[in-house]
């Protein structure tokens, strides 16, 4: 499926739910939210989003706590959840998904290298485990690997829905 036609699909099964999506997106800048805002209609679904880059941002916006961060790490499935749930609350969305990650070429420590992403999603019936990719690419293709990955993990996600 091609990139403009799973943004279709996906957006055509929101719909069919009666299903709205809010997105908080650090690592990827506020790529996914033009993803998902491109099709002509699509604010009957796409509610917005927060691109949260500073961990103040993640605090004052998403409610992401401080203590969350400090335990796990702004790069981190928790915080990724959190930004989601955030995402979903702050703008009434039945949907919310949440990426961090290190985009690169710097930013990376030990146990966090570059194009390491957490990609969550918090749904009307439940929060999914959040999921952990890390890409071999550029600054650049590891942003465009990151939205893809959500758009597919949001479909994935809606069409299991019931």
């Amino acid at each position: 499926m091609n990139e403009d036609a799973i943004v279709e699909r996906l957006l055509a099964v929101l719909r069919t739910k009666g299903w709205t999506i809010a997105v908080a997106e650090s690592c990827t800048g506020g790529e996914l939210s033009a993803r998902l805002s491109a099709p002509a209609g699509s604010s009957d679904v796409f509610m917005g989003g927060v691109i949260p880059y500073a961990d103040s941002a993640k605090r004052s916006l998403l409610g992401v706590t401080s203590e969350l961060i400090s335990e796990h790490g702004a790069v981190s499935a928790a915080v990724a959840l959190a930004m989601a749930r955030g995402a979903r609350e702050r703008l009434g969305s039945d949907l919310g998904i949440g990426i961090t990650g290190i985009a690169g070429p710097s930013g990376a420590r030990p146990d966090k290298p570059v194009g390491l992403v957490f990609i969550a999603i918090s749904g009307p019936s439940g929060d999914d485990e959040p999921r952990r990719e890390v890409w071999q690419g550029s600054r650049e293709s590891n942003r465009a690997h990151s939205v893809e990955c959500a758009i597919e993990s949001l479909l994935k996600y809606a069409v299991r829905e019931n």
